[in-house]
């Protein structure tokens, strides 16, 4: 696939995908390289990490892939073979045998060329009214009456509650059957070589899961953006010892993978307080330990800044990267700039890896053609502040066994990283409502309306839990689904007293945020039985308790002790969940009341829906140039 390429440059393409297919099958594929990949997948397979996904889901899907098929089940779960197999097939032609079978003799093949065409959606729209008026006049009276009592009744169908005699055919848990206690946190705090490194036992299967936080306040405000492309950088430039390709074997020949990030932890006892950092993280197996760390160091200390060439491929590619990410997660990025209108943390994340970080790759790869040494220089300057052994933490998640061989494995690390001066950066942050909206070329929105309800006096309490299943899967969840057309909607309230309500792929827009504003008479009005608010309550716990994957585990384990979480907290925040009644969530009014009076609104959505609601927004954009 090209992206953003000219319909006249197919050509070309073809010449440069074809002509590197007939090279690689002639002249071989890198060994080095298939030994890599290989090992990669095997250790996502002996991991088995799924995220948020069970385990068991998975395994039934990969089960299907050839048991609906006449197959064995087990197929897709006895993966010792394949991978035996797959080894032994490097040195024997077997992978340029399939290029030269499945991808330049097949004979089905096709090319798509996907091109713009300005304003398509109002030319279909307009032929939509046409062929529906001239549907409309084939009907004969009687038949739209017909049409008009079928809306009507499909209308009250979705405004009709299910009967209550319905409803109690399901089987439910009661609140008894939940454990009373959380899962506690476990981390052991310690000292290794002068770096403070938190450490989480659990069992990993021989896998140490390890987190580097370098922390961003050592960077001016101006550099705090060619900061986090660093995250795009590190591990995909020539080091002092590797190309990038070879460097990039050599991670999955030794590791599961390195990658780096940015992102916060907020301190829950003084919301105005957070930590902004670039995370490095990497999964090893316990004796590839040393390796991995050998490899960080490479990264971190010996990565090449000044290749222009490669800087403005890696450019163009993170730009890219970030508009599809704007473009399919839309909801999250409204959010986050919303968020940034009142909250530094917010801020700070958007302008790392939401809309302002979109805006800043727009920019800079506008200029970077005619000046790189302007990006290159602050890319340099902003690595020398940052990546200094007294501005590092490691997190280290995994078996014993992993954390005793820590302490010698990050010794590499140690030494090759500058101890760094300590300087330390203030950042001001300015609270300012712009309540944007973001014109797209799509047909729907993302609807953000956030706020903080501490700011007011409110308190965190654990029946915010419990809010967020009644709001997701009743109220936002009727109004805006069921009746309004929206794909989905989601809403949250954390410890710091951020809250949120979002739609995704929306329809609306003003209708939307009508029905943000009319939560607070919806809370002040609510009541349940026992039987619902039990189900509620299971709905808040389901997600308190989801199984953890033990990075998951480090992770959580990692944000307690940055931002001030304690087990008693936990225990706090989970009995009242278990014994939240109707009045705990009527009490909840004044929260959201809080969160929606910050007035905070943000929309990415369609140009001509936003342009027709343009007196709800402070300023109007395009979310993207060209």
């Amino acid at each position: 696939t090209a992206k953003n390429a000219r319909e006249e440059q197919k050509g070309e393409f073809l010449a440069v995908v074809k002509g590197t297919l007939r090279r690689l099958a002639d002249d071989g594929l890198d060994r080095k390289s298939l030994a890599a990949a290989i090992n990669s997948y095997e250790f996502q397979y002996r991991e088995a990490d799924f995220g948020r996904a069970p385990k068991g889901l998975i395994y039934g899907l990969r089960c299907l892939d050839s048991w609906l098929y006449g197959g064995d089940p087990l197929l897709h779960l006895r993966y010792e073979d394949t991978f035996a197999f797959l080894k032994k097939a490097v040195d024997e032609g077997y992978f340029e045998d399939l290029i030269r079978r499945y991808l330049l003799e097949n004979p089905f093949e096709a090319v798509v060329v996907v091109k713009p065409e300005k304003n398509l959606t109002a030319r279909r729209d307009a032929e939509t009214a046409r062929q529906l008026a001239v549907y409309k006049e084939s009907l004969s009276d009687e038949q739209i009456r017909g049409l008009i009592r079928q809306t009507r009744e499909l209308k009250q169908y979705q405004e009709t509650p299910s009967s209550r005699e319905d409803l109690e055919k399901i089987p439910l848990l009661a609140r008894e059957d939940i454990s009373p206690d959380p899962e506690p946190l476990n981390w052991i705090k310690s000292r290794i070589h002068g770096i403070d490194v938190i450490n989480t036992p659990c069992f990993s299967s021989g896998i140490s899961y390890i987190r580097l936080l370098f922390n961003m306040n050592r960077v001016p405000d101006e550099e705090l953006q060619y900061a986090a492309f660093l995250k795009a950088v590190l591990g995909d430039v020539d080091t002092e010892n590797y190309g990038y390709r070879d460097l990039a074997s050599e991670i999955l020949l030794n590791t599961g993978g390195i990658s780096a990030s940015t992102t916060s932890y907020v301190d829950v006892n003084s919301r105005e307080n957070f930590i902004g950092v670039l995370a490095v993280d990497m999964k090893v197996l316990h004796d590839k330990l040393s390796d991995g760390f050998v490899l960080l160091a490479e990264i971190l200390a010996g990565s090449k800044l000044d290749d222009a060439k490669r800087i403005g491929e890696i450019l163009k590619e993170t730009r890219s990267r970030a508009r599809m990410l704007l473009e399919n997660a839309g909801h999250q990025a409204a959010v986050g700039r919303a968020g940034s209108y009142f909250s530094a943390a917010a801020a700070f994340n958007d302008r790392t890896g939401g809309v302002g970080y979109y805006k800043f790759l727009e920019e800079e790869s506008r200029k970077f053609d005619e000046d790189p040494g302007e990006l290159i220089g602050k890319l340099k300057s902003a690595a020398s502040r940052l990546l200094t052994r007294d501005n590092l933490i490691i997190s280290c998640a995994g078996d014993e066994e992993g954390f005793t061989g820590l302490e010698p494995a990050m010794t590499k690390l140690c030494e090759a990283l500058p101890s760094g001066d300590g300087t330390v950066f203030e950042t001001a942050f300015v609270p300012d409502n712009k309540n944007e909206g973001f014109k797209t070329s799509s047909q729907v929105n993302y609807v953000a309306r956030c706020g903080n309800f501490r700011k007011e006096g409110y308190e965190y309490t654990g029946a915010l839990r419990i809010l967020d299943p009644i709001l997701e899967f009743d109220y936002l969840w009727i109004r805006l689904r069921v009746k309004g057309g929206a794909y989905g909607c989601m809403s949250g309230f954390g410890r710091s007293g951020d809250g949120y309500f979002v739609s995704y792929r929306d329809p609306h827009l003003r209708a939307t945020n009508k029905v943000y504003e009319d939560v607070v008479g919806y809370l002040e009005n609510f009541d349940a039985d026992e039987r619902d608010m039990t189900k509620y309550v299971i709905g808040a716990v389901s997600e308190m308790d989801m199984p953890l994957t033990p990075s998951a585990r480090g992770a959580r384990c990692l944000n307690a002790c940055l931002c001030g979480i304690t087990n008693e907290m936990l225990r706090q925040e989970r009995h009242q969940v278990l014994s939240a009644e109707p009045e705990d969530i009527r009490a909840l009014a004044g929260h959201v009341r809080a969160v929606l009076d910050t007035g905070s609104l943000c929309v990415i959505g369609g140009e001509e829906k936003i342009e027709a609601e343009r007196d709800l927004f402070g300023e109007v954009k395009a979310l993207f140039r060209g």
